[in-house]
């Protein structure tokens, strides 16, 4: 669906485990995108799978956990070498994220 010429320098950073090449100035969702990854988190009532919409940070629908921190916009996140992204299930639990230190206002 998404393709892209594949000279160019690469950034390396993980999807669920699986290595995935990125380009320097890519968002964390044009990387995915572009690797074919479609699906970035599931809703919290329904389940139903979310992928990134508008592209732009206003429809929150490309929320991943970004290096252990839950309901980062992939879109609005350029990557970095090493990145380890993981698809959001439900809703995010900001009190048990790597580097909490109290828990998120209610």
């Amino acid at each position: 669906m998404f393709s892209r010429p594949t000279e160019g320098a690469s950034i390396a950073i993980t999807f669920e485990g699986a290595a995935v090449a990125a380009r320097p100035g890519d968002s964390v969702a044009a990387a995915l995108l572009a690797a074919g990854h479609l699906v970035f988190r599931d809703t919290a009532l329904s389940g139903a799978p979310r992928g990134p919409y508008c592209m732009m940070g206003a429809c929150f629908d490309c929320l991943v956990e970004i290096d252990g921190v839950p309901a980062r916009q992939a879109c609005m996140t350029e990557v970095r070498p090493g990145m380890r992204v993981v698809r959001q299930h439900g809703a995010a639990d900001y009190a048990h994220h790597e580097g909490a230190t109290e828990a998120a206002p209610a």
